[in-house]
This record gives structure tokens, C-alpha cells and sequence, in this order.
């Protein structure tokens, strides 16, 4: 009889011992990777509450790591991607932190680069492989990663929002959800749509000239 490891597949789904510590968390991971971008050599995981007492025990580290190397909950290297993280030369730290009023499966995850500044994202499993990031470099926000998403930053002026979702009407994207925050003279904008960002359309919202950042998810629905 087979000895199972709790890094075993759990379900079709996941890998690891728990879905909050291990399926959200490499959920976590891999979206935040895909909102700062890549090219980063060190990753830095602040762990708050239960996050920060048990990520050891319940493979929390190994699923965060395989998240910001672009794996998915499933992916059978989650077992090993600290290895495989240190083979590509990138360092993973694990901090346990107090995040304030957060909930407590909660990472601050701050990515590294050599050429800029750096970026970090803040989010939550919240139970059965679902997560929330609340923070992105600063910016409060809120968001489930369950639609395709456009994450805008932009200077807020007259006519903004009309324009940006005037792009997503004409390559007949509907827009879900929309939630504008601002800070000073820098608007957030967060847009969850009911089908797949189309190729160009990032480029033509870029192309505005008070946008100063944006990125479209896709691949993010568990």
C-alpha cells in the first residue's frame, strides 16, 4: 500500500494538506506574480496569524513559492519549488509579521528586482482554495481572482473611466465588476469582465496617456 505524503493530490484539484494553507496560498502566489511582473530575484513573505504559525507544517511556504514561480495548485512540483527556486537563483524568505486587522491566513508578499523598485501584493485565503488581495503596492483594493481582471493605475482625470471602458466595450468585453479607489491625484481602477481579456486591449489602454500602469489577468479562476 502506497504511503501518501500530505503533498499528495488532494481532489483534482490541489496539492498539500489543506486548501486555505496550500491551494490559496499558491492561488496568492501565482497572482501576485502575474500583477508585478517578472524578472524579480528574491521574494519576501510576510506571514500573519495562522499563516505565520503553521505554514511549515502545512506546506504554506512550499505553495507560496510555487505560486511566484507561475504554478498552479495542482502542479505536482509544489512539493519541491523551494528547491526549484533556488536552482533558477531566486531566494525565498519567510518572515513571520503581525499585518494588523487582516485575516489570518494573510501573506504580504514583496517581490525584488535589480532595475526597479520594489512591488508588493497583499491577499488572503479565505477558505476551499478562494482567495482576496487587498492590497496592491499601497493601493487598497479588492478582488477574488475568480474573473478575468484589468488592473488599472491611472491620473485621474475627466473622462477617464468613459474612455478606458469604451476600449473594453469595442472589443466587446462586458464589464462584471468595477471599482475605482484614489490617493492623491492617482486613481485604482479594478475590472473584473465575463470573458478572457483580448490580446491589445492592455496595449490600447496603455496607450492613454494618464494611465501609468496595467495588466490584465486571465489565467486566474481556480
Amino acid at each position: 500500500m502506497k504511503n501518501y505524503s500530505v503533498f499528495d493530490i488532494l481532489g483534482p484539484a490541489m496539492i498539500g494538506p489543506s486548501s486555505s494553507h496550500t491551494a490559496g496560498a499558491a492561488r496568492l502566489g501565482k497572482i501576485a506574480r502575474e500583477i508585478a511582473g517578472e524578472a524579480f530575484y528574491k521574494v519576501t513573505f510576510y506571514l500573519h496569524g495562522s499563516f505565520a504559525k503553521t505554514y511549515k507544517g502545512h506546506g504554506t511556504d512550499r505553495a507560496l513559492a510555487a505560486g511566484v514561480l507561475g504554478m498552479e495548485p495542482s502542479d505536482e512540483r509544489i512539493r519541491n519549488s523551494l528547491n526549484i527556486a533556488k536552482e533558477r537563483g531566486i531566494d525565498m524568505e519567510f518572515i513571520e509579521a503581525n499585518l494588523g486587522y487582516e485575516h489570518p491566513n494573510t501573506v504580504k508578499i514583496v517581490f525584488h528586482y535589480r532595475d526597479r523598485d520594489d512591488y508588493y501584493i497583499i491577499g488572503s485565503s479565505i477558505g476551499g482554495g478562494s482567495i482576496l488581495i487587498t492590497n496592491i503596492n499601497g493601493n487598497k483594493v479588492k478582488f477574488s481572482g475568480d474573473y478575468p481582471t484589468i488592473l488599472i493605475s491611472y491620473r485621474d482625470q475627466k473622462g477617464s473611466i468613459n474612455r478606458i471602458s469604451s476600449i473594453l466595450s469595442n472589443q466587446d468585453i462586458n464589464i462584471a465588476t468595477m471599482a475605482v479607489s484614489r490617493e492623491g491625484k492617482i486613481a485604482t481602477m479594478i475590472m473584473e469582465t465575463d470573458s478572457p481579456i483580448k490580446n491589445g486591449v492592455i496595449d490600447s489602454i496603455s496607450a492613454l496617456d494618464e494611465v501609468v500602469y496595467v495588466t490584465g489577468i486571465n489565467s486566474i479562476r481556480r
